[in-house]
């Protein structure tokens, strides 16, 4: 049984929608594709957690930041740029990395603001948890490696800067790949109301929005993350290893400073930085997005996502969406990795 609510905060300014779906567990697979786009050779199927961990993590100063990163594959191959979600990190794409990387990819994954071992150059800079600034960080990354495009992929947050990346930055994304769909939103969109079971799945953003959610996240960070984890991927079976790899990114010294201004900001009750104010009008606009793209929805997503129908008008290029079937949640780079970096390959072929 699946239900539908309207959820414009989470994606663009028109209309969206969350569905709480569940599945019978089995193996992840792609279908309902909109428009064709030609296949790459099909990978070999992978088993979830069949990876625990990458090459010693990379270090690199861009931007404002001095930026960690996992990295495999050739270092002249074509690029690959992972991005994830919160509360997640880089381990999501343990299992997706090897298999790009086999295929001849140069594989990058950092750890975005706030996260595992990225930190800030300066203490002066502020702590800006503005999905813009994500974008900035991941191009000011690019700028660094001397990386001119890649096909960026990502879930969550991840997707989120993704998706600005295209629409901000076209020439530097070769492809996209990005679960949940379009979700450019905007300080304006953020602060509608909505009807109330829709609301009730913000619960989260409304607790950080008050002092007390974020001195409840600063105590209970990892414990935080864990319910978030299992409500928004319930039929994901991870155990206490998994967990643990990631949750120690989240001991950074600037995670829920990041954290708690990134929802405050999406509703209107912190503001960004004045450097990046135009970038915000052209994305309060809901720019459509022309790079080709794989969009991709998991069958049991249980964090609030709209509707595939709601924002495939915002592709304009090649397009591509995928159900991936089997009780896959919120976060399918972890939980189907084959499937994840099958559209990555996909979105790329020419």
């Amino acid at each position: 049984m699946s239900k539908t609510v309207d959820l414009p905060r989470r994606g663009f300014l028109g209309a969206a929608a969350v569905t709480l779906a569940t599945a019978p567990f089995g193996l992840p697979q792609a279908a309902r594709a909109q428009t064709g786009l030609s296949k790459a050779p099909a990978l070999p199927l992978t088993t979830p957690g069949t990876h625990a961990s990458f090459a010693p993590v990379k270090q690199v100063n861009a931007g404002v930041l001095n930026i960690g990163y996992a990295e495999a594959g050739p270092a002249t191959g074509p690029v690959a740029l992972l991005l994830h979600g919160w509360p997640y990190d880089i381990h999501s794409f343990v299992d997706v990395a090897p298999l790009l990387a086999a295929r001849g990819y140069r594989v990058i994954i950092p750890h975005l603001r706030g996260f595992g071992s990225t930190s800030f150059l300066s203490a002066d800079t502020m702590r800006n948890g503005q999905p813009v600034a994500i974008a900035a960080d991941m191009i000011a990354l690019m700028d660094a490696l001397n990386i001119r495009n890649a096909v960026v992929a990502g879930f969550d947050w991840g997707a989120r800067t993704a998706d600005i990346m295209a629409a901000i930055w076209p020439d530097r994304c070769r492809g996209l790949v990005a679960v949940s769909g379009y979700l450019i939103g905007s300080q304006a969109a953020g602060k509608q109301p909505l009807p109330p079971e829709a609301e009730l799945q913000w619960w989260y953003q409304f607790y950080f929005s008050t002092d007390r959610g974020r001195a409840g996240y600063q105590k209970y960070t990892h414990q935080f993350a864990r319910l978030i984890w299992k409500l928004a991927s319930p039929q994901w079976k991870f155990d206490d290893a998994t967990f643990n790899r990631s949750a120690a990114a989240f001991d950074n010294p600037d995670h829920v400073e990041i954290t708690i201004h990134n929802y405050r900001w999406r509703q209107g009750l912190a503001s960004g930085e004045a450097r990046f104010d135009d970038l915000e009008k052209r994305l309060a606009t809901a720019p459509a997005i022309g790079v080709p793209t794989i969009t991709i929805e998991g069958d049991a997503n249980g964090a609030p996502h709209p509707e595939p129908s709601a924002y495939a008008s915002k592709f304009t290029g090649r397009y591509e969406h995928r159900e991936l079937t089997g009780g896959i949640g919120h976060n399918p780079p972890q939980e189907a990795p084959t499937a994840f970096a099958q559209a990555v390959l996909d979105v790329d072929r020419r």
